[in-house]
């Protein structure tokens, strides 16, 4: 079992940028697939960007390319996203997931932290 822990949300201004940091347990992280999503009210879970286990691989959704970036430290077993020129429609609860590769779905996910953008 994994367990990911966010953190790094809050109120920020369009235009501005926030850091989500997630904190995963267990000794395989670096094995891991790991990617965040977001979930605005109302609206279905989306996709926003992912990173292979060794950090050399990244993947966006088109919505955020040139904005957000991915990275992680397998060191620290924590998973990073930069977000960058923040705009109203990025607010959602963003969560952290984590996919054996393996596996065609991701097996285990964080509690999520809100961000919010204010115009």
């Amino acid at each position: 079992q994994v367990q990911l822990v966010e953190s790094g949300g809050g109120l920020v201004q369009a235009g501005g940028s926030l850091r989500l940091s997630c904190a995963a347990s267990g000794r395989l992280f670096s094995t891991y697939l790991m990617a965040w999503f977001r979930q605005a009210p109302g609206k279905e879970r989306q996709f926003v960007a992912s990173v292979t286990g060794a950090g050399s691989t990244t993947y966006y959704a088109d919505s955020v390319k040139g904005r957000f970036t991915i990275s992680r430290d397998n060191a620290k077993n924590t998973v990073y996203l930069q977000m960058n020129s923040l705009k109203p429609e990025d607010t959602a609860n963003y969560y952290c997931a984590a996919r054996r590769l393996r596996d065609n779905e991701y097996d285990w996910w964080g509690q999520g932290t809100q961000v919010t953008v204010s115009s």
